[in-house]
């Protein structure tokens, strides 16, 4: 299900999301956006509309203090993540294994991939995508032109809709702006 895409420019992080719902054999189309503001969070879900709702209405974090921002996204965002979805049931443990979601997070014009063991990512490429058409999104991304990153994203959801069964519009769009 899904194709959450997000690019850093100049700055901003500019995210996108479809609006399916699909188990693999059936899909509908879902009214809530899967993109959606937490405080200075940018956030972009897959893998189970339960965990998208934790994030969404139960996330409470703390403000950054200090050190970098890979640093707070490990230490602070991911931790309190994780102790969320355990809180509220969401979290799978298996051989004192904890697994939660994938989920992009744009965090003061950086984005970020965390991923289902809670480990935080930010690749070289300035966009990244999750969900089962990340890989055709991703493959557009490659090739567009990022200076318009609205053009972009939509392209790259058309790509992902065109390719995966699991995606579908209509697209949501948001915008996070950093002043530095």
């Amino acid at each position: 299900m899904t194709c959450i895409v997000g690019i850093e420019y100049n700055g901003n992080i500019y995210m996108g999301g479809d609006s399916a719902g699909s188990n693999g054999w059936s899909i509908s189309t879902q009214v809530s956006p899967k993109i959606f503001k937490v405080g200075e969070l940018l956030i972009g879900y897959t893998s189970s509309f339960r965990m998208g709702q934790l994030l969404q209405y139960q996330l409470e974090i703390e403000a950054q203090e200090q050190g970098s921002n890979e640093e707070y996204m490990i230490k602070v965002f991911a931790e309190t993540a994780r102790s969320l979805f355990k809180e509220y049931g969401y979290s799978k443990i298996e051989k004192n294994e904890e697994e939660g979601g994938r989920f992009l997070v744009g965090y003061r014009g950086e984005l970020y991939l965390v991923q289902s063991d809670f480990s935080v990512l930010r690749t070289i490429d300035r966009f990244n995508s999750v969900g089962c058409g990340a890989a055709y999104a991703l493959g557009a991304l490659k090739i567009l032109d990022l200076s318009d990153p609205e053009v972009a994203l939509t392209k790259a959801l058309e790509s992902a809709a065109y390719f995966s069964t699991g995606v579908r519009g209509p697209f949501h769009f948001l915008k996070s702006l950093y002043l530095t």
